[in-house]
């Protein structure tokens, strides 16, 4: 209790110091005293009037004010107006003073000073105490300087060594903490990993959340916010307007609101899950003896109460990020006023034929270019791109003689991981895996009967619909049966340190209005919606009868193969490719999400949405969704390809990612049989296909002299391996990267940025079937496909050079790709900056299975590694136990614990960890031991 007292204390000394420091900064200098008048000539000097020290004198000897006193500083510490507008207040308005302190006392008017016989003032030294006296002399003061010197460094350190203990949670003892039920355990292993040991569930979700919290709170913060559209009123927008663009963006979508009805879905059994959940995230903040993380501390916030509904927030936001094809609708209504429908197809080269892309016939009247224009103005730049291997064998194709099963789902890349490893053992149930800060149940994992994996399927579950406002009232849109009133909501972003905006939110029969995002100076209050058509999005992802969280509770407990695909028949949104497996033997596929049917048009361009032929008419049946057991190859694998052929009935998708992932497994694969330990290998496979396949046909064109030449000849060799300590990786993608730039930059224009990007199979159909795009459209000569290849690679090599110097053998692809494990807000800051900054260098690529996407629009950085796999699992279904797990950081997300980043290495060179043990057997490892019991066991010591 002393040390909560004194943590608490500290946090709130360090308000007040803050405040503190503010007000002297803004505080305005003293004026100049006036010049001392000379004496009169022949009469003595006036007495001294000795200087009145009080508190708060700017200087000694200032004036007193004339405005009687009545306190130092108001009872709550600070002047009016001193704390800064539009945050809210902290404190009580009359808190109790500290322990020790005296109250301010009121302070009478002060009468004139009264005449000193003496010219010194009066002393408030007590009597008996000696006066501190800086030394005389020159080397007096250096001594002083000197000792100041000395003792800084250690005081310092100790200071921040204090500091950073103050900021780590307690991971052994017994914490009593408030509600009911029975205590739990939470064991943390030499890795910081979570296994939680409780008779029940609830006792068990009630601790996942407390060591979450522990560990996590400023990851779960941001989560939270961020769905709820709450991100501006934390950080304001000092640093740039992508807080308050992601805001808009999401109260215009109604995220928090959509996973609100997600939480009436939930059935007595799941929703028990959240709820202990919530009521462990509560516990640790009314227990911790701790001090809030960092990040809480520089932004003077405190976390509210943790909510079912913050947990849910999660689930809509991944709905979001892996289905997000209404931007490509966007781009491509762009690009098709420039560009013929052929040519389009022709950036996005479709593995399987479909129908070419033209705008509907009722809009070619319709001018759309300011709407579109200004819609993807509005939108936050965030990162979409999304890829994911999983591949499953069956015991035919394993030397263990059951079903292995491989997943390693790719996200962007950051400091803490997205990840969080976890086991619940109780004596009914058992799940161990990836879990989310902020979410009770596993994502990716096994229960000890069934393991299951996702990747995305890509496929077009979003719609953009023109609606057409009605001309004799904007406030009212056409449909099919006549004008109908906008749905309008006011939505309220506080952004710290402005004023607040008001957004007015539209929706209509199709879904919310995304037009309405118009871009504007921070801080600029809306004027209201733009007239003219507008677009509003359509996604499953958004409804209220999304039952996606209880889809996933089922398959946490899915007692079999067959539970667990009857579980995903109530996922909704986005749609997922999930592969799984029982410790039977049987191996299973399905791509479960809601599709829509549409009426008429393939999704690929925004249609209209008065005339109601564009509409959707359902959704596809579960039945008919792509899905199998127990394969005759005795293998499924998906890495983002497509998931049907030609023959399948349906529209999924128009076209599919780069297939050159599931190409290379497949490859690998072949007909062997495989341990756990090799398929673990083959998750750190670096070859690339493109490289190893697609660059022979560009190294039949002549190379340019020198330079080049020579880069060329390193490449001729090289077997398609991204090594980190190898330079044809740096080569090879920097070329194209210029390559893809000199042959579609002139015709797409400002347009191109959104689709840079390394594009081999675009290229390929470019050199084999439509060579005039090698053509620069903006000169008036005409440039065939080997002066474009040449004077890319040239251009390539030149940038190397000034980079990395004139030598292409000392190049290393590792010296440019490293992986972005970075804290997004600490990372920035001096001192520690360089702590939350884990990033190392890695092997990989774009097209190769241990995925290392590259940052390639970044002029500073375009080789950077931004997007990997940052969990990887290989599930044993002879030995659950065995199975293999890692994440790419480590445990905790405090830049000062030692599980910050313990986990980098084993991520990058392919280790890994196994959740497994029983209690006694990981305490004698050196495993900690934190109990939770609640207050009404009787059990209360802390």
């Amino acid at each position: 209790m002393l040390r909560r007292s004194l943590i608490r204390a500290g946090e709130t000394c360090a308000f007040h110091l803050r405040a503190a420091l503010a007000r002297a900064l803004s505080r305005p200098a003293p004026p100049a005293a006036p010049p001392a008048a000379p004496p009169y000539a022949g009469h003595p000097a006036p007495p001294q009037q000795p200087p009145v020290p009080y508190p708060g004198a700017p200087y000694p000897g200032a004036p007193y004010p004339q405005a009687p006193q009545q306190s130092v500083y108001p009872p709550d510490g600070y002047p009016p107006g001193s704390y800064p507008p539009g945050q809210p207040y902290p404190y009580p308005q009359q808190p109790a003073p500290p322990y020790g302190v005296q109250p301010p006392q009121a302070v009478p008017p002060y009468a004139p000073p009264p005449q000193y016989p003496l010219q010194t003032p009066p002393s408030n030294r007590p009597p008996g105490r000696p006066q501190f006296r800086l030394p005389r002399g020159r080397w007096g003061k250096v001594a002083v300087v000197a000792g100041v010197l000395v003792l800084l460094p250690p005081v310092t350190l100790l200071g921040a060594y204090w500091w950073m203990r103050a900021q780590q949670p307690q991971t052994s003892g017994t914490i009593a903490i408030p509600g009911s039920g029975a205590p739990a355990e939470i064991v943390r292993d030499k890795q910081g990993v979570v296994h939680i040991f409780a008779a029940t569930e609830g006792d068990a979700y009630r601790a996942l959340g407390y060591a979450h919290a522990q560990d996590r709170l400023w990851q779960m913060e941001t989560m939270r916010r961020a769905g709820a559209g709450r991100l501006a009123e934390l950080i304001g927008t000092k640093y740039g307007d992508f807080a308050l663009r992601s805001d808009r963006l999401m109260r215009t979508l109604g995220v928090r609101r959509s996973a609100e009805a997600m939480e009436a879905t939930l059935s007595p059994e799941a929703r028990t899950a959240f709820e202990s959940y919530a009521e462990g995230v509560n516990a640790y903040l009314a227990t911790r003896s701790e001090a809030l993380p960092i990040e809480f501390q520089l932004l003077r916030h405190t976390p509210e109460p943790w909510t079912v509904t913050d947990s849910l927030v999660w689930a809509k936001l991944m709905a979001l990020q892996l289905s997000a094809n209404y931007r490509d609708e966007l781009f491509r209504s762009r690009v098709l006023e420039r560009l013929s429908p052929a040519q389009v197809d022709d950036l996005f080269p479709p593995d399987a034929p479909g129908a070419p892309t033209t705008l509907a016939t009722d809009l070619r009247g319709m001018d759309l270019r300011e709407t579109v224009r200004r819609t993807l103005a509005a939108l936050p730049q965030m990162s979409f791109d999304t890829a994911s291997n999983e591949w499953v064998l069956t015991g035919t194709r394993t030397t263990t003689g059951k079903p292995i099963l491989a997943n390693d789902p790719h996200l962007g890349l950051e400091a803490p991981i997205l990840w969080y490893l976890a086991r619940i053992v109780t004596p009914d149930f058992t799940v161990a895996g990836a879990t989310v800060p902020g979410v009770p149940l596993a994502i990716l994992g096994h229960n000890g009967k069934v393991a299951w994996g996702f990747t995305t399927t890509h496929s077009d579950t979003q719609d953009l619909f023109v609606e057409k406002p009605d001309p004799q009232d904007p406030a009212r849109y056409l449909t099919p049966d006549g004008s109908q009133p906008f749905e309008t909501r006011a939505e309220t972003i506080a952004i710290a340190g402005e004023p607040s905006q008001t957004l007015t939110v539209r929706n209509t029969r199709h879904g919310p209005v995304i037009s309405d995002l118009d871009a504007m100076p921070a801080g600029n209050a809306p004027t209201g919606n733009a007239p003219g058509p507008v677009l509003a999005l359509s996604f499953p992802g958004l409804a209220d009868d999304d039952t996606s969280a209880e889809a996933l509770y089922r398959l946490n407990h899915a007692a079999s193969a067959e539970a667990a695909r009857e579980a995903m028949r109530l996922h909704v949104a986005p749609q997922q490719n999930v592969v799984y497996a029982d410790v039977s033997g049987t191996v299973g596929f399905i791509s479960a999400g809601r599709v829509p049917i549409r009426r008429k048009g393939d999704g690929r361009v925004p249609v209209p949405g008065w005339t109601g032929e564009y509409d959707w008419t359902g959704f596809l049946p579960y039945y008919a969704l792509p899905q199998a057991v127990n394969p005759p190859s005795g293998q499924f694998v998906n890495a983002n390809n497509a998931v049907v052929g030609r023959d399948y009935p349906y529209r999924l998708a128009t076209e599919w990612p780069d297939p050159s992932r599931a190409k290379r497994i497949v490859e690998m694969l072949g007909t062997g049989r495989f341990s756990v330990e090799e398929v673990a290998q083959q998750q750190m496979d670096i070859v690339s296909l493109p490289a190893r396949d697609f660059l022979p046909e560009l190294l039949k064109y002549p190379s340019p002299p020198g330079l080049a030449n020579d880069a060329a000849a390193l490449l001729r060799n090289w077997d398609g391996r991204m090594d980190r300590n190898r330079p044809e990786p740096l080569i090879f993608t920097a070329w194209m990267r210029e390559l893809v730039r000199a042959v579609f930059a002139d015709e797409l224009g400002p347009d191109f940025a959104s689709y840079w990007d390394l594009r081999p199979e675009a290229l390929r159909h470019v050199l084999n079937e439509r060579p005039e795009w090698c053509d620069d459209v903006t000169t008036p000569q005409k440039e065939g496909c080997a002066d474009v290849i040449g004077r890319s690679l040239e251009a390539a090599v030149a940038m190397l050079a000034e980079r990395h110097g004139s030598s292409p053998k000392s190049w290393r692809w590792g010296d440019d790709h490293k992986a972005a494990l970075v804290h997004r807000m600490l990372s920035r800051l001096p001192l520690i900056g360089g702590t939350a900054d884990l990033s190392v260098e890695t092997d990989g690529g774009f097209f190769t299975v241990n995925r290392g996407s590259t940052s390639t629009r970044d002029p500073a950085n375009p080789f950077r590694h931004v997007h990997g796999a940052g969990f990887r699992a290989v599930y044993d279904l002879a030995d659950l136990d065995n199975s293999r797990f890692v994440i790419a950081t480590g445990q905790s997300g405090n830049i000062w614990s030692r599980h910050w980043g313990d986990l980098v290495g084993l991520w990058r060179d392919g280790g890994s960890l196994r959740l497994a043990g029983d209690r006694g057997t990981l305490v004698s490892a050196g495993a900690e031991v934190l109990t939770l019991t609640p207050r009404n066991t009787g059990t209360n010591k802390k």
